[in-house]
Order: C-alpha cells, then sequence, then structure tokens
C-alpha cells in the first residue's frame, strides 16, 4: 500500500469482532492511515495499529442511535480524501456484505476518488464457526443463503423472495435480524418451512461474550424473548445446526467467557494476555506497575566500571538482565566483558533471557524466590569474601542480600530498574468489579498487589466488599502473603512460581467445580 498526494480511501472490512481475523493487509492500511473513519462494529482493538498521529472519526450506529447519517458519512470521507488524507474506513465485517460499502465506493467514484476495497470476514460465515456450525456440509447442504434481516414487516412488498428461501433446502442466514425473528420465523412458516427446522441465533460472536440459543422454527423467537437476547446477533436455519453438538469448539474452551483482570506492566503481559485469550478468557489489562529506568544510574554504571571486581553476576528478574546489558551497551561493552564471571538467576525466565545469548546460567535453584537462591550458595562451599554485583529493582526484599552478607558474602545491591505506579484510569474497572463483572484478578508481583490496592485507595472498604466475589490469582507465595496483609483472600498460587504454571493453575481452577467458591486459608 502507497500513500498518494491526492488521497485515497481504503474500504478496510474489520472482520466480526475477534481481533485475529483483520487481515494482513487491513492492519497494514491502518497503520499508515492520516484519518480512520470507523464503524459502531469495527472491534476498537484495531484502533491501537493507528498511528498517533492520526484522526480518528467514530460515526458509530446501535440500536437505532446514529452519529451520522449516511450521506454524511459519504461526505466526510470524500471531503478527508479531497483533501488529500489517506482515509481509512474501518466497516465491521465485510464492506460489501451488508454493509453500505458499494455505495460507498461510488461516491469515491463520482467524486474521482481513488480507493480500494480491503475485504473483510465477513461475520456472516465467522459467527456461525465460531458456533460450531458449518454452513454447508456434503452431508447436510451444498447451498447457503445471506439474507438481511432488518427488513421491516410493515413494508406493503418485501424483497425477500420468501417463497423461494423457504422451500431452499440450504442454510439460511440471517443478519441484524434480532429485533425482526418474530417475523421472520413466521414468514419461513407460512412460506413451507417446517417448524422443526433447526435454528441457531448467535449473539457477539467471535468474542468472549458469545452467546447461542438453539431451537427450532417453532420456538426459537419465544426462546429469545424470554432470555432476554439482544443485538448484534446472526440466525442461522437449517440442518446444519445440530452439528454445533459436535463441533462447539469455541464455547468449549476452558476459560471461555471469564472476566480476568491482568495486573501485570504492559510491557510483559503480552504473552500472558495471549496465553489467557487463546483459552477463552476475555483479558482486562488492567497494568497496576510500569517498568522504568532507575532515578539514578550512578551506582549501575560504578558496577559496570569495576566489573573485574565481582566474581558473580546474580539477577532475580529479566527486567534486571534487560537494564543491566542495555547499560553495559551504553558503556560500548558487551557480553565479552562478562569473562571470568559467574551467572545465577532466579528463575527460568530469566535463565532463558542468557540462554538466548549463549549463556548458560551457573546457578538456577529448583524454587524460584530468593530463599532457595540462598540454599544454592549453601551448597557451592565457603563463599566467606565472595563479591557478589546484585543488579535489580530499586525496591525489593532485602531477605537475599541480607542472608548472603550474613554467610560472609560481599554483595553490592544496586539499582537497575524500579517499578512505578500506573498512569491508569480506574473508572472502568472500578464498575466492573462493583458490578461483580470480573472472574478473576491476577497478580504476579508484591507490586502489582499493592499498586492494585492504592489505585482504589478512596474505596478502599468497599474495594473488599467488590473482590470477596472476585477470584484471586497468585503467582507466588510472597505475592498471595501480600495480598492476604492486605485483606484479600487467595484462592490459587502454583507450586511452580511462572507465569506457565499461573496460567496452568487458572484453567485447573475453573475445571474443577468443587474449587469454584472456595477460599485458600
Amino acid at each position: 500500500m502507497t500513500k498518494s498526494k491526492k488521497g485515497i480511501v481504503y474500504l478496510v472490512g474489520a472482520g466480526p469482532g475477534d481481533p485475529g481475523l483483520l487481515t494482513i493487509k487491513g492492519k497494514e492500511c491502518i497503520s499508515e492511515a492520516d484519518v480512520v473513519i470507523y464503524d459502531y462494529l469495527a472491534n476498537k482493538t484495531f484502533l491501537d495499529y493507528a498511528r498517533k498521529d492520526a484522526e480518528i472519526i467514530y460515526v458509530g450506529k446501535s440500536g437505532g442511535c446514529h452519529t451520522m447519517s449516511q450521506d454524511e458519512i459519504n461526505e466526510m470521507i470524500i471531503k478527508k480524501g479531497q483533501e488529500g488524507h489517506t482515509v481509512v474506513r474501518l466497516k465491521g465485517g465485510d464492506p460489501y456484505i451488508f454493509g453500505r460499502g458499494g455505495e460507498e465506493a461510488q461516491e469515491c467514484f463520482k467524486a474521482g476518488l481513488a480507493f480500494e476495497v480491503i475485504p473483510g470476514i465477513s461475520s456472516a460465515i465467522a459467527v456461525p464457526a465460531y458456533a460450531g456450525i458449518p454452513l454447508t456440509h456434503r452431508d447436510y447442504t451444498a447451498t447457503v443463503t445471506f439474507i438481511t434481516g432488518h427488513e421491516s414487516p410493515e413494508k406493503e412488498e418485501s424483497n425477500i423472495a420468501w417463497d423461494k428461501v423457504a422451500t431452499s433446502a440450504g442454510t439460511l442466514v440471517f443478519l441484524m435480524g434480532v429485533g425482526n425473528l418474530p417475523n421472520i420465523t413466521e414468514r419461513l412458516m407460512q412460506h413451507g418451512r417446517s417448524g422443526d427446522t433447526p435454528v441457531a441465533v448467535i449473539r457477539r460472536g467471535t468474542v468472549s461474550e458469545q452467546k447461542t440459543l438453539t431451537g427450532n422454527l417453532d420456538n426459537i423467537a419465544r426462546m429469545v424473548k424470554d432470555c432476554g437476547m439482544k443485538p448484534p446477533a446472526i440466525i442461522v436455519v437449517g440442518e446444519v445446526v445440530k452439528l454445533r453438538d459436535e463441533l462447539n469448539w469455541f464455547e468449549n474452551r476452558p476459560l471461555f467467557g471469564k472476566r480476568i483482570v491482568v495486573t501485570r506492566a504492559r510491557q510483559q503481559a503480552s504473552g500472558f494476555v495471549s496465553d489467557l485469550t487463546r483459552l477463552g478468557a476475555q483479558c482486562i489489562e488492567f497494568p497496576t506497575i510500569e517498568i522504568a529506568p532507575p532515578q539514578s544510574w550512578g551506582a549501575l554504571d560504578k558496577a559496570i566500571d569495576h566489573l573485574e571486581d565481582f566474581q558473580w553476576l546474580l539477577f532475580t528478574s529479566v527486567n534486571g538482565v534487560k537494564y543491566f546489558l542495555e547499560r553495559l551497551k551504553f558503556h560500548h561493552k558487551d557480553i565479552r566483558d562478562l569473562k571470568g564471571l559467574k551467572i545465577g538467576a532466579i528463575g527460568p525466565k530469566t535463565a532463558e533471557a542468557w540462554t538466548t545469548l549463549g549463556i548458560i546460567p551457573d546457578l538456577l535453584p529448583d524454587e524460584y524466590r530468593a530463599e532457595a537462591v540462598i540454599e544454592c550458595f549453601k551448597k557451592i562451599g565457603p563463599i566467606e569474601g565472595l563479591k557478589i554485583l546484585l543488579p535489580r529493582a530499586s525496591s525489593a526484599r532485602d531477605v537475599l542480600p541480607d542472608e548472603l552478607t550474613k554467610m560472609g558474602v560481599e554483595i553490592s545491591v544496586v539499582p537497575a530498574y524500579q517499578t512505578i505506579l500506573a498512569d491508569q484510569n480506574t473508572q472502568k474497572a472500578r464498575e466492573m468489579l462493583k458490578d461483580s463483572k470480573v472472574d478473576m484478578v491476577t497478580f504476579t508481583s508484591s507490586s502489582t498487589v499493592l499498586n492494585f490496592i492504592d489505585m482504589f485507595s478512596e474505596d478502599s472498604a468497599e474495594l473488599i466488599k467488590w473482590m470477596n466475589h472476585v477470584a484471586v490469582a497468585c503467582i507466588g507465595p510472597i505475592t498471595a502473603e501480600t495480598a492476604r496483609k492486605k485483606g484479600l483472600s487467595v484462592d490459587l498460587c502454583p507450586a511452580v512460581y511462572t507465569i506457565e504454571a499461573l496460567t496452568d493453575s487458572i484453567v485447573d481452577y475453573y475445571s474443577n467445580p468443587a474449587a469454584l467458591g472456595c477460599k485458600m486459608d
């Protein structure tokens, strides 16, 4: 994709909601756009791909409430394009499947404005797939029909050939039809479709809020009304709906629908969030800490200048390794300058930060906490007079340096980074906790616990009440102890203190019905 000084419009299909279903070309267009004009149905996560200086314009339509009329949207697209901008018109699903993209493209043509269409994965095919319903199947049907469900029942003449649609042997997919469901089912049965025909109504498909209701033409409208299902939803009519019993993969994931708050620093949370999301959870990223350089590099710089004075480098976190190596590079040094130094790492991720550089740590305890490191040094033998450099967070537990000092070690503790309170808007999290819309909060360090509590200091008494209905997961016993001291009940803490083990423990927790609602002592 290349920019044009004359301006160009990209009609981009954003897909049905799952951010992973945006096309590569669609993402490229968003990232290069000067202006992004987006719909209600486009997942707002996609806006994160836009440039920071891009103009973002919302023109959504929802439940009869229109931010702009279609004519006004057309005018906006043309105006921005004629001003010489690269414009992305971001539309839910596919621009040409009931998305009025064809009309917008026509307006670009009339205005002499260059445009391209970037197809998106339509909700018409993606949502049934996520509900375990293949629209075609050699044992059931070879045809499928897409139909608007938004047609007014008051119209004197319908644009839909109900007599032909109803008697078709194929699958019928109605988009935007929940509010019109009684009329749709009645028309189909009036024109010959059996009342026993299987029907599925799928709300908020492809995301963790997905809900699927199945019935038949005779009862589905009543079922939808009784359970209060609201738009947006897809309606699937046909025998293929029966296959959902076998093929419902999305909703059967172990953490499906669970709302899990991740308090880890944003720089480190991506893998954790990705794993939980893959397992079906809806992750609410609420970083309570940020990783930042120390207030002064003085102590670390001095240590790096005298590396020959030490026999060991000891690291208690990946961040310690990262900032140490960055500072080493700043001083025009590299890992060759560590020759002769032994390296200790407190956990597998910290060790991995070195093994990726071709260096195997000399010390890695079986248990990933300070006390285990101390036991490892005891097994080494006499260590009195040993000089150890410990680059770590500016604020951390003193168990390790205190105990090593008692053993006669000369340990230099230098700040390599600091954890600070994240600049975070708590309003959304506060509302979700208050309304019992959070299933679990995860803590990966004592800092995440303390900052989480501090962020809700104005609601401290209420917070404990809200958290009584929320599961608390801690990465290890030190973090769990901090949580308990702050009045939180801890539900789970893995035997191995890693993100992978924490993820597995969360899955086990929700896979064991007996554990739900039970707090650890």
